[in-house]
């Protein structure tokens, strides 16, 4: 009996697999116009499809097998002709970023790593799916010693079924020539859902939260360098100090930082990160320290009191701009001598 319960349930369970796979084969297959809107392309991908994993699945595989990586400055790219503004244009609401990036390499089927990011967030959000896009720095010659530590890349992760995964669809796409010159298109599985432990070995996040790790390891060029933020380069910052990522101390020292800009003035008229939750940077292992202006010269000053916490944040003109590691030595407890009492 039992072999043959086993026959029935294949019955049963094989056709709705076959038809599962079936439908991801031929959205992959697929060939859209150039004019296709990401909603519409959303739609032909995944409509078919009932789980969000296969979702998922077409959407990355769709890109990877249609876009490809800009290796030449984007030049020669047409110009539309400007409509003319009526009161509906005038007045209509501005696409999202996101959005705006998709649809721009929909239409010339090329992109660079933060393109390949947002179309993947925005297909996934027109199919019913949570993305980010997640901005970082990505390790790429092994052997090259980095010269600025910055943010310089951009990869995604995917909500699916309740857990967060992590993924890099440009890097899954292909690679470039040794000459630098010609986008080569072969799929790399390994950057797709990845273990997190795994992925970071190339992929350092901005925001560590992204790291989906509780103790995200510390990459070698960190103690070279404090790990600049993404909005570090907005402003006319000169020198800063520590100079090194790694800051120790002893339990209950004052850490200072102190960082020097060219024109104080122009950095105020910058605008900030309108978008910037800072009350998620002060928890039991982040701190953000707040400034002191003086002129050209900023300062952070920090008593490091707690154990616990391993992360600074550096907030400037209510951007953050820096990251040192802080490392705490806990304070030895004075002897007491014990003796008898007469």
């Amino acid at each position: 009996m039992k072999w043959l319960l086993a026959i029935v349930m294949f019955v049963i369970c094989t056709p709705g697999i076959s038809q599962e796979q079936a439908s991801l084969k031929k959205s992959r297959n697929k060939k859209f116009h150039q004019n296709i809107s990401p909603e519409l392309l959303a739609v032909e991908l995944t409509g078919s499809l009932s789980t969000d994993a296969e979702k998922v699945k077409a959407i990355f595989y769709w890109i990877t097998d249609n876009i490809a990586y800009r290796t030449q400055p984007n030049i020669t790219r047409r110009k539309r002709d400007l409509p003319l503004i009526d009161e509906a244009s005038d007045t209509a609401e501005l696409k999202p970023l996101d959005e705006r990036v998709a649809l721009t390499v929909l239409e010339d089927r090329v992109a660079v790593c933060d393109g390949y990011a947002r179309l993947f967030k925005t297909l996934c959000s027109y199919s019913g799916i949570q993305a980010e896009v997640i901005h970082g720095y990505a390790r790429t010659e092994a052997g090259k010693r980095i010269q600025r530590f910055r943010p310089n890349h951009s990869w995604n992760a995917v909500l699916i079924d309740s857990v967060w995964h992590l993924l890099d669809v440009t890097w899954a796409s292909g690679y470039i020539s040794w000459r630098g010159n010609e986008f080569v298109r072969q799929l790399d599985l390994q950057y797709f859902l990845s273990k997190p432990e795994q992925f970071i070995r190339e992929h350092y996040p901005d925001d560590l939260r992204w790291a989906l790790m509780d103790d995200p390891p510390l990459m070698s060029e960190f103690r070279h360098s404090p790990f600049k933020q993404k909005s570090f380069s907005k402003y006319q910052i000169t020198t800063y100090s520590p100079q090194t990522g790694v800051i120790e101390a002893g339990q209950g020292d004052t850490v200072s930082i102190t960082l020097e800009t060219s024109d104080a003035y122009k950095d105020s008229r910058v605008s900030s990160d309108p978008f910037l939750d800072t009350t998620i940077y002060n928890t039991s292992t982040t701190t953000l320290l707040v400034p002191s202006i003086s002129g050209r010269t900023i300062h952070y000053t920090y008593v490091a009191n707690s154990l616990l916490v391993q992360w600074i944040y550096i907030l400037y003109n209510d951007d953050i701009i820096l990251r040192y590691r802080l490392k705490v030595k806990a304070t030895e407890s004075p002897v007491l001598a014990i003796g008898t009492l007469n």
